[in-house]
């Protein structure tokens, strides 16, 4: 049976909140333990690029990102690790790539259509005004980024999966013109994967401004734990589970038996700021060692960028050759 290969990425736009912990990073990190497959961890530092973020922020981001995956025990013993800035060949693919991309295909992108929708409903004359060709052509370095490490399954959300059939149909259109050369990907959605609920009750979100960050210190985590919206209902009413964000943050932190307490205290009707009292202590608890590693890598991140170079040197063990390869099958050879 063939090894299979995992690919994630994760964007420097910003600081990586609960949200992102238990939907993508500690899932990714249980993944990295495991020898059976292969697995690809990137910083997505050219990616951040398409959203124009001020160049200390993204290079801020970095640190935060980097530090985070590292401070949560990420096994970089075992999986590769790297910046995507750091492995040249994935550029030199995205170009290779475009020369078999259909513009057709791009108009299609839904994060292109909605940009296109805004300035519509602004009653712009001009449907692309402010459109960056970084944000037009994301989904071919998406695309690159899958296919430079030979990628067979690659863990996202659901409303990632066109930019998955997007780098299929490029594979394939490739493959069709050059040869058998692309692995063809699928796209590996979790319907299990935790999506917590924010402040205000929605989606928990950067663009929201609701999140609560992962490693925010004691105070400032009680601080916004205490935020949480909630409904009126008085101390020793009944409560319900659903719908309700502190419930749904616990659950995903607490094993099974201190859910069904918790499931039982609702019924009996625990006062909102002790449920919220309780939530900090338990959350503070889990990411309390986690959070110290955290402070240690910011504090030195020489060890940081040590940690990525040695993942970028095994990246392009890898993505150097296969490049040459490429490179050749679409006719970029030496003339003697």
């Amino acid at each position: 049976m063939t090894q299979e290969t995992y690919l994630t990425g994760i964007t420097t736009t910003g600081t990586p909140h609960i949200g992102n912990y238990v939907g993508a990073i500690r899932p990714a990190v249980a993944s990295s333990k495991d020898g059976s497959r292969k697995n690809f961890y990137f910083l997505a530092d050219y990616h951040s690029l398409a959203k124009a973020e001020d160049p200390d922020r993204v290079h801020r981001s970095g640190l935060e990102v980097a530090a985070t995956w590292l401070a949560t025990g990420l096994d970089t013993g075992n999986a590769v690790f790297y910046r995507q800035s750091d492995i040249p060949e994935i550029m030199e693919l995205t170009w290779i790539l475009t020369s078999v991309t259909a513009k057709g295909l791009m108009n299609r992108a839904h994060s292109y259509k909605a940009q296109v929708q805004v300035n519509e409903d602004s009653g712009s004359k001009d449907p692309d005004k402010g459109i960056m060709m970084a944000l037009y052509n994301y989904p071919i370095l998406m695309a690159a980024d899958i296919l430079m490490f030979k990628s067979t399954k690659v863990p996202v959300g659901r409303d990632q999966k066109q930019h998955m059939e997007m780098t299929r149909d490029i594979a394939q259109r490739f493959n069709h013109r050059y040869g058998n050369i692309l692995v063809i990907p699928d796209a590996e959605i979790s319907d299990s994967t935790a999506v917590l609920s924010g402040l205000d009750g929605r989606k928990m979100s950067k663009s929201y401004d609701n999140t609560i960050p992962l490693f925010a210190d004691e105070k400032r985590l009680r601080k916004l734990i205490m935020k949480i919206k909630t409904n009126s209902l008085e101390p020793g009413k009944p409560k319900e589970t659903e719908g309700s964000t502190l419930y749904e943050i616990y659950r995903a932190f607490a094993t099974d038996d201190e859910v069904k307490d918790i499931e039982k205290r609702y019924a009996e009707g625990i006062a909102w700021g002790e449920m919220k009292q309780l939530l900090f202590e338990y959350i503070n608890e889990h990411i309390k060692p986690m959070r110290e590693e955290y402070n240690r890598l910011l504090d030195d991140p020489a060890v940081v960028e040590q940690e990525l170079k040695k993942g970028a040197q095994k990246a392009r063990e890898i993505s150097v050759p296969y490049l040459d390869e490429i490179r050749y099958a679409v006719g970029i050879r030496k003339l003697g």
